[in-house]
């Protein structure tokens, strides 16, 4: 694993971090919701790890639909393990899963390549 931010992005070799899009199973709002508390503490645990990370929403701005993380590691099967870390995956919340590396065009505001 690498720290990976504005401060030291410029003097590293390029690193290509894992980006996890996450949907929810239909009508799992409820699920969500009681299991939430529990997986704000995992990624308080895991912030290391932690580049970005949110809940996707309706475009009210309620519910919740999914989660995004992107993760500031060189290795997919830590992409893997971080996931199955997550309480909302180990109650089975999500249906759809996509992991896959993500080329920082932009990051904080800078442009990369």
């Amino acid at each position: 694993m690498r720290i990976l931010n504005a401060a030291n992005l410029h003097n590293m070799e390029p690193a290509m971090p894992y980006l996890v899009l996450l949907t929810d199973k239909p009508n799992q709002l409820e699920l969500r919701t009681k299991t939430r508390p529990a997986h704000l503490e995992y990624l308080d645990a895991n912030k290391h790890m932690i580049l970005a990370a949110g809940a996707l929403l309706e475009d009210d701005g309620t519910g919740g639909t999914g989660s995004l993380y992107i993760l500031d590691t060189d290795e997919r099967k830590e992409a893997e393990a971080f996931l199955k870390g997550d309480p909302f995956d180990q109650v089975g919340l999500f249906g759809e899963v996509k992991i896959s590396r993500w080329r920082k065009g932009f990051f904080d505001k800078q442009r990369m390549v």
